[in-house]
């Protein structure tokens, strides 16, 4: 793959924690790159520092040194304020609990991602009702959570992560709270707007089997990434 090809570029990226007195390491000097349309999984054991790792590479964490940079801008570079806006127009995020307000419709829930960017209302809620066609869910876009199911809070969820069009998508544990069928919906609709969009996708998770149908995986191991 080219250079030119390069969404999210990790470089030397180390993270520590005090504890006590001590410092505890981590993360420790990861380097890898995402490609544009490549599915990537990061698996780990609980507490190998995954969501930290996830964390640092979404913005809302620093590392304690080395560069994370999206579409070749330093993620954490700038105000507080530039930071947000490279987050919102580049990053998408999907969390294994949905984190939908539940006073909004699915079509609100999907748009605040433009909404935030000041755009036009009308614009909004058509593209809104658009991505969440893409999902899937065309017929319910006045429904508020309460009245969806496990697996379509995580369709809208998914729908709000991809409607600022960004480069990439990270999600942790995307299948991790829905049953076994539902899960296996997820992967293939994950599997479907990975080919149609060319987003890539990055993905923290325990289940194996989604981890295989991603084109590569890596493993946290002692802070650091090693290719499976």
């Amino acid at each position: 793959m080219s250079e030119q090809s390069i969404v999210l570029q990790a470089s030397a990226v180390s993270k520590q924690y005090s504890d006590a007195g001590s410092t505890v390491e981590v993360l420790s000097g990861l380097d890898f790159e995402l490609h544009r349309g490549e599915q990537l999984a990061i698996i780990g054991s609980s507490g190998s520092g995954k969501s930290t790792l996830l964390n640092i590479l979404g913005g809302l964490d620093k590392p304690s040194s080395g560069v994370v940079q999206i579409n070749g801008r330093d993620l954490h570079a700038g105000s507080e304020s530039q930071r947000a806006k490279v987050r919102n127009e580049t990053l998408g995020f999907v969390y294994q609990f949905h984190h939908l307000l539940p006073e909004f419709s699915a079509l609100e829930n999907a748009a605040m991602p433009l909404l935030m960017r000041n755009l036009p209302l009308a614009e909004v809620k058509r593209e809104a009702a658009l991505v969440l066609e893409a999902v899937g869910l065309g017929e319910r876009l006045t429904h508020k959570p309460a009245q969806l199911s496990g697996g379509e809070r995580q369709r809208v969820a998914i729908a709000r992560a991809l409607i600022g069009k960004p480069a990439v998508v990270l999600m942790d544990e995307p299948t991790g709270n829905l049953d076994r069928n539902t899960a296996a919906s997820i992967q293939a609709l994950i599997d479907k707007l990975n080919e149609e969009f060319s987003i890539a996708f990055a993905l923290v998770t325990h289940d194996p089997e989604l981890a295989q149908r991603t084109g590569r995986v890596l493993e946290l191991l002692d802070g650091r990434l090693q290719e499976r």
